[in-house]
């Protein structure tokens, strides 16, 4: 039994139930989609990129469970080193604990919740728990997330996947930084000056 895969596939499946979850908490607060649907137009083509990468993110882990022959397993060779057999299981861990700390940042940020860039003028500035030293700790955690997905599924269509994901996070966030510079002026002029995007800046 593949240990380090089947923990990835329930870490992954739980992460985006969670994002479900979150959907429907803030569509409830709110009494309308605010945010699920993205309102710039460059939100909205980075979202038709990115529906298909997380189809493939929940996809192709499922996959290779159920089709271990297939060009989508996990490789022989990933399987058969045992320096890598122990990565796999460190990334397994890691992906848990990037799935319970982006729960957390769920929880912080509540009904304040959005997937996308709104114009709504009472969104607040979180800048306190996981917030006070990194910009986009949940975009940070989705990378590592993914990073760790990468590692036990070393499969081409996965790397690929997974590159284009993280790109999409890097330019999501620059995105949102310039909306929120817009937004909140000096108060986020400070609080970039400060924190960093996806690591803790030195101090």
């Amino acid at each position: 039994m593949d240990v380090a895969l089947y923990t990835l596939i329930a870490t992954v499946s739980a992460y985006w139930l969670g994002v479900g979850v979150m959907i429907v908490r803030v569509r409830r607060h709110a009494r309308r989609v605010v945010g699920v649907v993205p309102e710039q137009p460059l939100e909205r083509l980075m979202g038709l990129a990115w529906i298909p990468i997380v189809a493939a993110w929940i996809a192709l882990p499922w996959l290779a469970s159920w089709r271990p022959q297939s060009g989508l397993a996990v490789p022989e060779w990933a399987r058969a080193a045992e320096w890598y057999a122990v990565f796999r299981a460190v990334a397994a861990v890691v992906a848990v604990l990037c799935l319970a700390a982006t729960i957390k940042c769920w929880a912080r940020m509540g009904k304040d919740w959005r997937m996308a860039v709104t114009g709504e003028p009472s969104q607040p500035l979180i800048t306190d728990g996981l917030f006070a030293r990194i910009r986009h700790p949940i975009y940070a955690f989705s990378v590592l997330l993914m990073l760790c997905t990468m590692a036990i599924l070393p499969t081409p269509p996965m790397l690929v996947a997974g590159a284009a994901h993280i790109v999409l996070m890097v330019l999501k966030a620059r995105n949102e930084e310039r909306h929120l510079l817009a937004h909140h002026g000096e108060a986020y002029a400070r609080y970039l000056a400060r924190t960093g995007r996806f690591v803790p800046r030195r101090q």
